[in-house]
């Protein structure tokens, strides 16, 4: 489904919509998930996953957006530090 015009111009002033629109033939977006408009937050390859994650916190809910790219690319999840015995 395309984006209408009157729709990115919407969608643009809201938090984590600035760049809605802009990524035409892009299929795979995580804004939905952070609160932010669809078509934000571009997750269909590993580095623009990355960046969905770094930018995140311009979410109204930076989970969301995190969770959707990590789930995409569970090679992006965070490691877990092992205690070390003392």
């Amino acid at each position: 489904m395309a984006l209408t015009k009157s729709y990115i111009k919407k969608a643009r002033k809201k938090p984590g919509g600035s760049n809605v629109g802009k990524y035409k033939g892009v299929k795979k977006f995580a804004g939905t998930a952070g609160g932010a408009p669809k078509g934000s937050y571009p997750i269909n390859t590993k580095s623009r996953a990355k960046s969905a994650i770094k930018l995140a916190h311009n979410a109204p809910k930076p989970s969301g957006i995190k969770k959707a790219a990590r789930k995409a690319y569970p090679s992006l999840a965070k490691k877990k530090m092992k205690k070390s015995k003392r």
